[in-house]
């Protein structure tokens, strides 16, 4: 059975609108129990705009996503609600989440991490609510959605036998790196004064820096990781995060440098190599050969290629079911791009005035269409 939304609200929200003295938020739509304000619309719109600068997204996708900033709001309500159906809570991965975040900032505790929050003009608690929203959303997908879907042996093979020459691989490998530098940093310049320049190094700063990349390249052989001898001993960049530095196609790198590191195989870690930053440790964590990868080789990938194809449109069927179950009301002048010609306009009872005042006095003034 339908759920009624308490659309009596409107003659409670019109008797505030017109007893307060200032307006702090408008309804642009109602879904079932729960609103969604103008502000959240001009905020969603905002965060948009700037993935669309921050990717450099083509205008038509950046115009598509423009005008579902409305319906991917009342998805993300819908799935939420359905969510709180199904118990789905994300306590438990919200924390977990959290913790991780911590660590990867290398923070000591919670309030350390709200603190940085802070400083960069996020609340924590709406932080912690995003974080907690999408776990949810994400969840009852897996579980309504993506739990359905079936991927067969057979597409996989024929993915791969019509994509196979859009497969072909250039030779690659995946680079780490310890980097002792033989001088330290140049002092801070003072304010208002260039940097000072970077003073050559001394005999005896190189041979100090030779010497502890020997005893890096030690440690290592005698069993240590090489991402902890990294945090250990490297001056570079990268150092905290075990000397990562990225994947590289033949033609990018200095030509000792390719000669070397392309004649090794992967896991294999060079002795420390002279270059004009210092004395270097390389790691070649991957090596990609060039040529055509074997079905067997790309399998999960094109599982995961053929999930995303099949979930897309399984979503949108299931978030328009949502709707047709839903009572959504849309404010003229706005336009919910994944509406139902099915859906049902709100019901007023007289039995939900009561209950909607009881709420009310809790919430803030909203204007109301």
């Amino acid at each position: 059975m339908k759920k009624l939304l308490a659309v009596s609200v409107c003659f409670l929200f019109f008797a505030l609108a017109a007893g307060a003295d200032q307006v702090i938020e408008e309804i642009v739509a109602r879904v079932n129990n729960d609103v969604i304000t103008r502000s959240e619309l001009n905020r969603s719109r905002e965060q948009l705009a700037q993935e669309i600068r921050q990717n450099n997204i083509d205008q038509a996708k950046a115009t598509e996503g423009e005008k579902n900033v409305l319906r991917d709001l009342i998805d993300r309500q819908l799935l939420l609600q359905k969510g709180k159906d199904l118990g789905i809570t994300g306590e438990t991965e919200v924390v977990k989440e959290l913790d991780r975040i911590r660590k990867e900032m290398k923070l000591e505790n919670m309030e350390d991490l709200e603190k940085a929050a802070q400083a960069q003009g996020v609340s924590f608690e709406d932080y912690k609510q995003n974080l907690k929203d999408s776990i949810v959303t994400q969840q009852v997908i897996s579980r309504e959605v993506g739990g359905h879907i079936q991927i067969t042996p057979e597409e996989i093979k024929k993915f791969y036998d019509e994509h196979v020459k859009d497969m072909q691989q250039p030779e690659m490998i995946r680079l780490s790196e310890i980097l002792i530098a033989p001088t330290p940093p140049p002092p801070p310049a003072a304010e208002g004064k260039p940097a000072p320049p970077v003073p050559d190094p001394t005999p005896e700063q190189i041979a100090a820096a030779e010497q502890k990349a020997n005893q890096a390249a030690a440690e290592i052989k005698a069993g240590a990781k090489f991402e902890d001898v990294a945090k250990k001993y490297s001056d570079g960049p990268t150092a905290q995060d075990g000397g990562s530095i990225g994947d590289f196609k033949r033609g990018t790198l200095a030509k000792s440098l390719e000669d070397l590191t392309f004649g090794m195989k992967a896991g294999q870690v060079s002795d420390p190599v002279r270059t004009k930053q210092g004395f270097v440790i390389l790691k070649v964590a991957a090596h990609q050969q060039a040529g055509t990868p074997s079905l067997k080789d790309v399998e999960s990938d094109i599982q995961q290629q053929l999930y995303l194809d099949k979930l897309q449109p399984e979503l949108r069927k299931y978030l328009t079911k949502l709707r047709e179950d839903a009572y959504i009301d849309i404010k003229q002048g706005f336009v919910d791009t994944g509406a139902s010609p099915n859906q049902t306009k709100p019901v007023i009872t007289n039995s939900q005035v009561a209950e909607a005042k009881t709420k009310l006095k809790r919430k803030k003034h909203f204007v109301v269409f």
